[in-house]
């Protein structure tokens, strides 16, 4: 029973569970910012453009003494549109972010080492412009 123990403590303390229990519980958290934000905002708003025609909240359908709160639905619909939204802009910002790293990294040097001096000098340079060194054959590109 202990190893089970030791080798559950091993796995639970992994950097990729504990990650991913950050990642819920922010996840969580966002989730009622979004939550609060549909609901206290966006639906106020869309009722009062819609001079109250639009109050999700009220829409229920009356079925053999049952009620059946599409309000709720059409609310928790929105929401999830607004967290879609927001995860699609977040993550397109950060694929452009990366690919502006990709091309600062992948950028053709336009600089080369002197090989005697140790200066920085133009690619496609012959001489040295600070030893005055002529650069060998293989050198020059």
């Amino acid at each position: 029973m202990k190893k089970f123990f030791k080798e559950f403590k091993e796995f639970a303390l992994k950097g990729n569970v504990m990650d991913l229990a950050i990642g819920m519980i922010i996840g969580a958290a966002f989730t009622a910012i979004v939550t609060s934000l549909v609901n206290d905002v966006i639906m106020p708003l869309l009722s009062l453009i819609t001079a109250g025609y639009l109050d999700f909240s009220n829409i229920v359908w009356h079925v053999n003494n049952v009620d059946i709160n599409f309000g709720t639905l059409l609310t928790a619909i929105v929401t999830f549109i607004c967290i879609a939204l927001v995860l699609f802009l977040l993550i397109k910002l950060i694929k452009k972010v990366e690919s502006l790293k990709k091309k600062e990294e992948e950028a053709e040097p336009t600089t080369k080492e002197c090989p005697f001096c140790k200066s920085e000098i133009p690619l496609m340079a012959s001489r040295c412009p600070h030893c005055t060194s002529e650069l060998p054959e293989e050198e020059k590109k």
